[in-house]
């Protein structure tokens, strides 16, 4: 069996089930997996405190990864180990050509969702399901213009998120996005959505970051994922797991698949990989 030291784990679709809850089974992995000194690690396109009190709450988590690798999050400390940025132009730039999309968007700025007012309240129009509809609800500030008060705070940008409901313009924005606009990393989690990030801001890059920080080798981690933005860590790590419900692109990224979300795959792969 490998000497894994730390398991990354994305959330929604991998270890929360489909009505977003932490079955028993999983968490009885992952105190045992963490008894043994094994570091359990939140991989999320979320900020922190967006995260499930669930999550947050758990009493050996040490750190997360956050907004897609966006910041490397030291729990104890309350403090980022590393971050990685969109530097403020660009983020304006890359949303007024969003505004000539049929797209809402938001960003993460200072570990917190902003969103224009207008777009917000037009989110029902776009948002999947409830729980992303509750995201958008609760988890953005609205404001007036997004891209005026981003440049009066003066801040770079964690991420910037957008829904919409063509599906060919999704795949065409996914394809075309990176080459248009020079360091960003284009990812999604769900199906009609497109995360943006800095080129840097990926979940395979800040697992290497957390554990070089940890003195861990990357062969001892193991990534657990099923979207687009979990390739890189699916990649990166030393055991690389997608879900049963994981898109193509992850399972081929795999190194295993496990049982999806709802047969509480990640605590077979822990027990097949680490206890």
């Amino acid at each position: 069996m490998p000497d894994i030291r730390l398991i990354a784990l994305d959330l929604d679709g991998t270890l929360l089930n489909s009505d977003k809850q932490l079955t028993q089974q999983n968490a009885q992995a992952l105190a045992c997996a963490a008894a043994r000194g094994i570091e359990i690690v939140p991989t999320t396109g979320r900020f922190f405190s967006g995260m499930p009190e669930i999550i947050r709450s758990l009493p050996y988590l040490h750190y997360a990864i956050t907004i897609n690798g966006a910041a490397v999050y030291d729990v104890r400390q309350d403090a980022d180990i590393a971050r990685a940025e969109i530097p403020l132009p660009l983020a304006v730039e890359i949303m007024r050509y969003l505004d000539t999309l049929p797209v809402i968007y938001d960003c993460y700025m200072n570990n917190w969702g902003w969103m224009t007012r207008a777009m917000q309240l037009r989110a029902d129009a776009f948002a999947p399901d409830e729980h992303y509809l509750r995201m958008i609800r609760n988890l953005r500030t609205p404001v007036d213009d997004l891209k005026s008060y981003l440049l009066e705070t003066g801040r770079d940008v964690q991420k910037i998120q957008l829904f919409l409901t063509d599906p060919a313009l999704r795949l065409t924005l996914l394809r075309q996005l990176g080459g248009q606009f020079e360091g960003l990393c284009v990812s999604s989690s769900v199906p009609n959505n497109i995360e943006i990030n800095s080129t840097d801001a990926n979940k395979g890059e800040a697992l290497r970051k957390l554990a070089a920080h940890l003195g861990l080798d990357i062969s001892q981690t193991m990534a657990i994922g099923d979207g687009l933005n979990d390739l890189s860590m699916l990649r990166a790590a030393g055991v690389g797991v997608a879900m049963e419900n994981a898109c193509p692109e992850a399972k081929q990224a795999a190194d295993y698949v496990t049982g999806s979300c709802d047969e509480s795959g990640v605590a077979a792969a822990i027990r097949r990989f680490c206890l």
